[in-house]
């Protein structure tokens, strides 16, 4: 089965866990603040925060900005779950801004469209979160320009876009945004096995992160309140959790940032070498702005016309399971997270969001990994055609 992504783990990156292993620290030693700084560099940012997930670094985010009851979170509802449920954990309300329908990202007409509104009826969100699907940043200069017109936050959740740019801005430095917040899940441009970072420009932001990922709790003696026990005190001054990342993460973490550029480039080879072969094909693939480099996480597909969702959605299955027949792994990215019976039971339906879910109905992801070669994607390429060509005729 050749899936629809993988890790590309080489000796090196071995190494770099084996001599964790042999380490006298598997936790909370050095390699936390390496890879941290690996991540803060490369993004432009002076502060990374490295937790146990892509889940955790946004659950920190929303807390360190404060969201809680009574306040509202619009994020896309082309995402993981995750993107909403850290606005519930926090005890805040969710909405969804619709995507745009050749990027599959939160549409910034959409969004403006929906802020007047709110603005009119008194009910503007506190954070707005766009989502960088497939890794293909949003258009963040003209949602910071609401952001500063309305007066939200705004969160990047570019758990699919390390090393990808917005006008010539690397991902996480947060020219428009308050934090951002990245993914090393095995399946994403490069892995610490499980893992996220969440990048800042704001100390305080930092401070309140790390102390959230670790119980609410500091050792920093100039943190500290009232009279200091001795050189063993800390204390809880937060209501934190046990996100941390181990060593072991960390190190793995470290080592795939060094190969981040050449895995990129690889995914854009791969990425030209489909699109040339589907332009003559009824498949749409996502719209790439020439003013953003897209880090190609995933490089998903969409069968049928655009008017007929039920046709569009027969066709997806018949082509998806052809392909799983032949071996490819292919999968679905995302069903609409405002359909999951969860956030229906929240009041939430089919029709609310029209883009997202038209796009869902036919979408497919294909394989895009660093390591796939070109004969098999010659063998996934051939597949898709014979499965489109099977299905018009």
């Amino acid at each position: 089965m050749i899936p629809y992504g993988r890790q590309s783990i080489d000796d090196d990156d071995i190494r770099a866990v084996d001599r964790v292993l042999r380490s006298a620290f598997l936790t909370q030693g050095p390699e936390g603040p390496l890879f941290e700084s690996a991540v803060a560099k490369a993004c432009g940012a002076k502060h990374a925060v490295a937790v146990n997930s892509a889940t955790s670094a946004l659950h920190i985010a929303c807390l360190a900005l404060e969201l809680g009851p009574g306040d509202l979170l619009w994020t896309t509802p082309n995402s993981f779950v995750a993107s909403a449920n850290v606005a519930l954990l926090c005890g805040a309300e969710v909405d969804f801004v619709d995507i745009d329908p050749a990027t599959w990202n939160m549409c910034p007409v959409r969004l403006e469209e929906k802020l007047t509104k709110a603005a009119s009826a008194g009910r503007l969100p506190k954070i707005v979160m766009p989502v960088h699907f497939a890794g293909e940043p949003c258009d963040m200069p003209v949602i910071g320009e609401l952001a500063q017109r309305f007066g939200f936050l705004v969160i990047e959740d570019a758990s699919h876009a390390i090393g990808a740019s917005c006008s010539g801005a690397p991902n996480g430095r947060c020219d428009h945004s308050a934090i951002t917040v990245f993914s090393f899940h095995p399946v994403k441009v490069v892995t610490s096995a499980e893992g996220g970072v969440a990048t800042t420009q704001d100390p305080l932001l930092a401070s309140a992160m790390q102390m959230y990922r670790t119980h609410g709790i500091t050792r920093d003696d100039a943190l500290m309140q009232g009279e200091i026990d001795g050189p063993w005190s800390y204390q809880q001054q937060l209501l934190g959790l046990n996100y941390r990342m181990t060593e072991l993460q960390a190190a793995l973490g470290r080592s795939q940032m060094a190969k981040l550029d050449r895995f990129i480039a690889r995914r854009h080879e791969l990425a030209r070498r489909y699109e040339e072969a589907f332009a003559a094909l009824p498949v749409l693939t996502q719209a790439r702005s020439t003013r953003h480099h897209s880090a190609l996480h995933l490089f998903p597909i969409v069968l049928g016309p655009a008017t007929d969702t039920q046709q569009r959605a027969g066709l997806r299955k018949r082509t998806f399971v052809a392909l799983r027949d032949a071996g490819i792994g292919v999968n679905v990215h995302y069903i609409p997270i405002h359909t999951q019976p969860y956030y229906r039971k929240l009041g939430f339906k089919h029709g609310d969001f029209p883009n997202a879910e038209s796009y869902y109905a036919g979408a497919i992801s294909l394989p895009l990994f660093p390591a796939l070669t070109d004969a098999e994607q010659d063998f996934v390429i051939d597949q898709v055609r014979h499965s489109v060509a099977d299905l018009a005729a």
